[in-house]
C-alpha cells in the first residue's frame, strides 16, 4: 500500500489543504473538521483502496482507515502543513456552527486520543500485575512489582498533567502553562496537605482540601476557564512583555482560584456523575449491562461514546473501579464474533478476507474496520451482533463486574477485571461471542444476498468476458456521443445506447463497485475484474437524483440481468437533457473489445466482448473499437 498516495488522494478530495481548518487521527479515523464540508467529494473518498468509508458525526468528517491510519496521517499532515493550521488562533469560527453536544464530543475525542493507547497499555499492565500476585509469580514488596506498578499507575496518578496538555491544544491556549496548573494540583506538598485533611487558606478565603491526583474533570475545567482568561490577558499586556507576563499573571489568577473554586466545583461534578451511573447500574445491573451491550457500537458509530470517558476515568479515580467497561469489551467481542459468521457464511472472496482480518482487529478492541466494512455495511450482521451483545452484557452486569483500571475494551483487558463478577464476564464474553457467530451464520444474510453469492455466472474459458444489453433501444458507436469525454475513449471503450425503455438492467455477474448518490451512474466489477461503467444521459448529474431511482447498494453481488436503476427518460428529455446511455470498460488496456454489429439493442442481446489481453493470438486494441 502507497500510503503516501493514499493520503494525497484524500487531501485532494477533502477539498484540499485549504478547506481543512483542524485534522487528526485516532486508533482507526483520520477526524477532519472541514471549513465547507460541501467541498469534499465522499462517493470518491469511499472508493480509494485502503478506506473503509466515510462517517460524518459530531462536527467532524471521518475517514476511516484501520490500523494504518497513522501510516497515512503522517504524510497527509506534511502535505497540509497541519502543524501550522492547528496552531492558528483565529480559526475557531467552525467550531461555533456547531451544537453544544458535538462541540463537547469534539473536546473529548480530542484530548483523550493523542494518548489514548499508552494509556490502554499502562491499564493492561496494572492488570497484569494483579494478576501475578494472584498467582502467587510477584509480591507488592518486590522490587519488579513495585517498577512496574510505578510504570502502570504514575501515568493515572499524574493524568491531570497529560489532560491539561492535550485539552490546551484543542482550545488553543499556553500548553506549558496549562501544565504547570496541573502539577499545582498534584503537587506533593499539598498532595500531602490534602490527605491529612488539613485546611489552606489563602488570604484568608479557606481552600477545601480536594484529591486531584487520577482526576479528570477538574483539570479539564481549569483549562477551559484559563481559555476564557487568556486572551484577555493577551490584550492587556504589549506584544514585548506578553511571552512573560500573560503566563505569570495566568498562574497568579488561574493556581488560587482552581483550588478555592474551580477544582471543587470540577470535583463535585465528577461525583455527580458517578453516583447517577452507580445508582442506574445498582438499581438493575444486568439491564444497564443489556442496554449497554446492545448499544454501544451504535455509540461508537455516532461519535458519543466520547462521553462516556471521563465518567469511566471519574469512576475509577473516585471509587477505585468501574462497573461500565467489562460490559462493554461484550460488547466489542459480539462484534468480533459477527465477523466470523460472515468469514464462515461469505462466498465473496473479498468479504472474507476482510472478515477474516477483522475478527482479530475486534478481538484487540478495535472495531472500526468490522463495523464499517463488515457488520454494517451487511446490516443484518451489525443487528444480530448487538443482540448477543445485549445478551452478554446482561451476563456481564448482573454479575456486578468491574474494571479496577482503565483500558481499551478487549480481550487484553482481562486481568483489569479480576476480582467481583470476573467469572461472569468471560460467561458473557463467550456468549457474546459464540452467539453473534452462531446469529450471523444462520440468519445473517438475506435471500437476496444468499443467491448473489451462489449463483451468479460462470467464469468463463479463455478469458472472454460477454456483456448483454443493460437497456434496449438503439446502438450507436461511442463516437458519435454528444460528449467529448465519452466519445473521444478517454473513460474507456465501449458502445453508447439511446434507450427506448426506462430501466437499466445489469449487463453483466459481478459486484456493484460504485453507486452514485445521484443515480445517474452505475460501477460493477466483473467476475474476470471487467470495470463497467453505464451512465445514464449526457450532463444528467446536473439533476440531483431527479428522476432516477437506484435500486442496489454499493457492494452488493449482482447477476446479469438483475435492475440496477430505474429512470425517467421522458422526464429527462423534457428538463433538456440527452438520455444516451453509456456502457465503458474503464479499464480497457485490460481487454480487447468487440462490439456487436447490430443497430438495435434487445433484451438479454450480447452486446460486447471482452478478450483479456494476457491471452495468445489476440489482436491488440490500435485505437478503433473492432465491429463484428
Amino acid at each position: 500500500m502507497d500510503y503516501k498516495a493514499l493520503a494525497e488522494n484524500i487531501l485532494n478530495d477533502v477539498g484540499g489543504k485549504d478547506n481543512i481548518d483542524t485534522a487528526w487521527h485516532c486508533a482507526t479515523r483520520l477526524r477532519f473538521k472541514l471549513k465547507n464540508e460541501k467541498l469534499a467529494d465522499t462517493q470518491k473518498i469511499e472508493n480509494l483502496d485502503g478506506v473503509v468509508t466515510v462517517v460524518k458525526s459530531a462536527g467532524q468528517y471521518q475517514v476511516v482507515i484501520g490500523n494504518a491510519v497513522a501510516k497515512v496521517f503522517d504524510p497527509l499532515a506534511e502535505m497540509a502543513d497541519l502543524e501550522n493550521t492547528d496552531s492558528q488562533n483565529d480559526d475557531k469560527k467552525i467550531e461555533t456552527k456547531d451544537n453544544l453536544l458535538n462541540r463537547f464530543i469534539s473536546f473529548i475525542s480530542s484530548v483523550f486520543t493523542p494518548f489514548l493507547g499508552a494509556m490502554a497499555g499502562a491499564g493492561i499492565l496494572k492488570g497484569l500485575l494483579a494478576l501475578f500476585v494472584a498467582l502467587g509469580w510477584l509480591t507488592t514488596k518486590s522490587g519488579a512489582y513495585q517498577i512496574w506498578y510505578a510504570a502502570g499507575d504514575g501515568f493515572f496518578y499524574f493524568l491531570p498533567i497529560l489532560l491539561a496538555f492535550t485539552a490546551a491544544k484543542k482550545l488553543k491556549v499556553n500548553q506549558f502553562v496549562a501544565v504547570a496548573l496541573a502539577t499545582t494540583l498534584v503537587y506533593p506538598t499539598l498532595v500531602a496537605i490534602t490527605a491529612s485533611s488539613q485546611t489552606m487558606n489563602f488570604f484568608n478565603i479557606p481552600v477545601v482540601p480536594t484529591t486531584y491526583t487520577s482526576s479528570v474533570v477538574p483539570i479539564l475545567l481549569a483549562v477551559w476557564v484559563m481559555s476564557v482568561i487568556e486572551p484577555i490577558l493577551d490584550k492587556i499586556f504589549p506584544e514585548s512583555i506578553r511571552n512573560i507576563f500573560t503566563p505569570l499573571f495566568l498562574l497568579i489568577i488561574m493556581a488560587p482560584l482552581t483550588l478555592i473554586v474551580v477544582g471543587p466545583l470540577g470535583a463535585s461534578i465528577g461525583a455527580i456523575l458517578s453516583s447517577g451511573v452507580s445508582a442506574i447500574y445498582n438499581f438493575a445491573p444486568a439491564l444497564a449491562g443489556a442496554l449497554l451491550g446492545a448499544f454501544w457500537q451504535v455509540f461508537v458509530i455516532f461519535g458519543v461514546h466520547w462521553t462516556f470517558v471521563p465518567v469511566m476515568m471519574n469512576n475509577i479515580s473516585r471509587l477505585g473501579y468501574d462497573p461500565l467497561l467489562p460490559i462493554l469489551s461484550v460488547a466489542v467481542i459480539s462484534q468480533a464474533g459477527a465477523a466470523l459468521g460472515v468469514f464462515l457464511k461469505s462466498k465473496d472472496t473479498k468479504m472474507k478476507s476482510l472478515a477474516g482480518s477483522s475478527v482479530a482487529t475486534a478481538l484487540l478492541g478495535i472495531t472500526e474496520p468490522t463495523i464499517y466494512g463488515v457488520t454494517l455495511k451487511l446490516k443484518r450482521p451489525f443487528i444480530l451482533a448487538s443482540i448477543a451483545g445485549a445478551i452478554g452484557g446482561a451476563i456481564a452486569g448482573g454479575g456486578q463486574a468491574h474494571a479496577s483500571s482503565f483500558t481499551l475494551p478487549s480481550l487484553l483487558a482481562l486481568p483489569t477485571y479480576l476480582g467481583k463478577g470476573f467469572i461472569s464476564v468471560i460467561i458473557g464474553l463467550v456468549v457474546a461471542f459464540v452467539l453473534g457467530t452462531v446469529l450471523t451464520y444462520l440468519f445473517g444474510f438475506s435471500k437476496l444476498e444468499n443467491n448473489n453469492t451462489t449463483t451468479a455466472e460462470p467464469v468463463q474459458k479463455d478469458g472472454v468476458q460477454q456483456l448483454i444489453t443493460p437497456v434496449t433501444g438503439t446502438i450507436i458507436p461511442l463516437k458519435n456521443v454528444k460528449d467529448e469525454v465519452f466519445a473521444s475513449e478517454a473513460m474507456g471503450q465501449g458502445v453508447a445506447i439511446v434507450p427506448n425503455d426506462n430501466t437499466i438492467k445489469s449487463p453483466v455477474a459481478g459486484t456493484v463497485s460504485a453507486v452514485y448518490p445521484t443515480g445517474h451512474a452505475i460501477g460493477i466489477i466483473s467476475q474476470l475484474g471487467a470495470e463497467v461503467l453505464i451512465h445514464i444521459g449526457i450532463d444528467t448529474v446536473e439533476l440531483n437524483g431527479q428522476f432516477f431511482k437506484t435500486l442496489v447498494q454499493q457492494n452488493q453481488k449482482v447477476s446479469v440481468g438483475d435492475s440496477l436503476v430505474e429512470f425517467d427518460r421522458e422526464a429527462i428529455s423534457e428538463a433538456g437533457f440527452d438520455t444516451t446511455v453509456m456502457l465503458i470498460i474503464t479499464n480497457t488496456p485490460n481487454y480487447n473489445v468487440v462490439v456487436t454489429e447490430n443497430t438495435l439493442a434487445t433484451a438479454d442481446e450480447q452486446i460486447l466482448t471482452l478478450t483479456s489481453r494476457q491471452e495468445e493470438n489476440v489482436p491488440v486494441y490500435k485505437g478503433e473499437v473492432q465491429h463484428v
